[in-house]
């Protein structure tokens, strides 16, 4: 009896100091932190027009006939368990406020996800129609929040990664100094410094009036065990064009968002990969070698020509690519008033004159009742317009937005300054609001400055690249 008695004991002794252990082993288990895990979900939804609706981009927009290609609004949904943010890349010329606002209503009541923390964009497609149109609107609206209801719901954990390869060869400055006043008239009864758009391979041209920026940006991203998710790359190249009149297109920026995918190994039995291209600052950028005589293309070669190269060297610097499985992410944006130009006396005196002509009078320049109406346009309405600046942080990569037709050396300096290691410039972002020249670019005069093709104060550009710069700084900080 004794004898049992002190076994037993033994056995309630060991087994209370197993007890102790494992408490104590679960006790600094529950002190550890738990892994910081990041996901990220992607999608696509059909955001083409009905026939019918107006294509725009030029100074007489025209029915749409035919549909060449889909366009789609692409998601890219990045969540790190603190912070979640968003970029919906649209096919579309340039997509006004009031349209991204009645999506981001929709996300605000369907979803968890801030509708401050998503930067809307437009790739500024010339074969995609209005945005605004009573028939669209609301069918895009409803499309861009889906996009980010099925990206929220497609989320897993995931790695992601960034980086850039120089491709200077498809993007051209095409504003010119000339030394043929005739090449450089302008609507307003004047002459200005450079041309835009000048006659290729012409003796008379001396110089681009501006830089180029050669950089395709991107950032990749990977399910954990390295299926390709998703790819959003950024070129500074206005669009290339190259379309049959009244057919529907997303231009180079779907096709390359369409063949991305199969150069970096995803598969097309699993789940979709999604490829998006934005547009960078490219308003006074495009795709035509003014220095030289052009050869004429057969409709679409030239944009699958440069979409081909352009994915094809994204897929190079893919290899390089260091992945991460968690970073900060953060999103700060700030509104800006600016004044709305307004005509002159002497220039509403000229455009009255130019209304009253008989329509067989000689003409100074051809566009000039098309400004007298612009010009009109903006004496009549608001003296002033708030946009939304924004600028989303990945690790030490920040992406800012600018609602305007940015010209290409704004986002060079945006890049220089920057407090981030990276950096790159989505425009038609948040809005569309017509071209942003800079001061000096104002001096020279050219397509992209005048009044009606450029709607706000001369030293805009100026404010934006202060507050984008400060809201990079917050987020650098983490304030």
């Amino acid at each position: 009896m004794l004898a049992t008695t002190h076994r037993q004991l033994a056995l309630i002794w060991i087994c209370g100091i197993c007890f102790t252990l494992l408490g104590s082993v679960y006790s600094e288990a529950a002190d550890q932190p738990t892994e910081k895990v990041l996901k990220a979900g992607a999608a696509t939804c059909n955001i083409t027009p009905p026939l019918g609706e107006a294509i725009i981009g030029g100074f007489k927009p025209f029915p749409s006939e035919k549909v060449h290609d889909d366009l789609h609004a692409r998601c890219l949904v990045l969540d790190n368990g603190e912070t979640k943010i968003a970029f919906v890349i649209c096919d579309n010329l340039g997509i006004t406020e009031d349209v991204y606002r009645s999506a981001r209503k929709f996300i605000e009541s369907e979803t968890d996800l801030p509708p401050e923390n998503i930067m809307m964009a437009a790739t500024h497609t010339h074969s995609a129609t209005r945005a605004s149109s009573p028939k669209y609107r609301e069918l895009l609206s409803r499309r861009i929040a889906d996009s980010v209801r099925l990206a929220l719901k497609n989320r897993e954990p995931a790695k992601i990664g960034w980086g850039g390869i120089d491709e200077p060869s498809e993007v051209f400055n095409r504003r010119w100094f000339t030394s043929n006043p005739e090449f450089c008239k302008n609507p307003f009864g004047g002459t200005d410094t450079v041309r835009m758009n000048p006659p290729r391979g012409n003796a008379a041209l001396v110089k681009p009036a501006g830089p180029i920026d050669p950089e395709i940006s991107f950032i990749s991203v990977q399910s954990l065990d390295g299926r390709p998710l998703a790819l959003l790359a950024n070129y500074s190249l206005h669009y290339v064009g190259g379309v049959k009149k009244g057919e529907i297109s997303a231009d180079y920026f779907g096709i390359f968002s369409e063949k991305i995918g199969s150069l970096i190994g995803a598969k097309p039995d699993r789940r979709p990969f999604v490829g998006m291209l934005s547009n960078g600052t490219s308003g006074d950028i495009n795709n035509i070698n003014f220095s030289k005589p052009g050869k004429r293309k057969q409709l679409y070669e030239k944009m699958t020509q440069v979409a081909d190269l352009v994915a094809a060297r994204v897929a190079e610097a893919y290899k390089k690519v260091k992945y991460q499985t968690w970073v900060p992410l953060g999103a700060a944006s700030s509104e800006l008033t600016l004044k709305i130009r307004k005509p002159d006396a002497a220039m509403q005196a000229y455009f009255k004159k130019v209304l009253a002509q008989p329509a067989e009078a000689p003409q100074y320049h051809r566009y000039e009742s098309n400004y007298a109406g612009r010009v009109q346009r903006l004496l009549d309405g608001p003296d002033e317009m708030t946009v939304m600046l924004q600028v989303l942080r990945i690790g030490d990569l920040s992406i800012a937005a600018i609602p305007f037709e940015t010209f290409c050396e704004i986002g060079l300096e945006l890049k220089d300054k920057t407090p981030f290691r990276d950096a790159f410039t989505i425009e038609l972002a948040n809005g569309y609001n017509g071209y942003l020249p800079t001061p000096a670019q104002h001096k020279l005069g050219g397509y992209e400055t005048w009044m009606g093709t450029n709607r706000v104060q001369i030293d805009a550009s100026d404010k934006i690249i202060a507050i984008i710069l400060d809201l990079m700084g917050k987020l650098h900080t983490g304030q």
